[in-house]
């Protein structure tokens, strides 16, 4: 189960940098155009920083104790978080 939670807070680590960088583009954009659509952007991905910064603080200082099927299920959604992440800093940055 362990290498399950180091895979999740591997994934939840990744999550938080790419985060950063999104957040900095969507925030740069916001203020140059200052739309709905940038502030929502902008938005989405602190309120998705905020949950992998809390995912990692979990998985590495809480001491919590998941069974397998847990822990699988935990490291599967950390992974397609970071799947969909990553696709959309490509996008952005491309």
């Amino acid at each position: 189960m362990s290498t399950l939670l180091t895979v999740a807070r591997i994934a939840a680590a990744v999550n938080v940098v790419l985060l950063v960088a999104l957040a900095y583009v969507w925030g740069s954009n916001y203020r140059r155009i200052r739309s709905k659509q940038t502030l929502g952007t902008l938005v989405f991905a602190v309120l998705l920083l905020a949950e992998n910064v809390l995912a990692f603080y979990y998985y590495t200082f809480s001491g919590l104790e998941l069974t397998t099927p847990a822990a699988r299920a935990m490291m599967l959604l950390q992974a397609l978080e970071l799947l969909a992440i990553a696709f959309l800093t490509w996008v952005t940055y491309d």
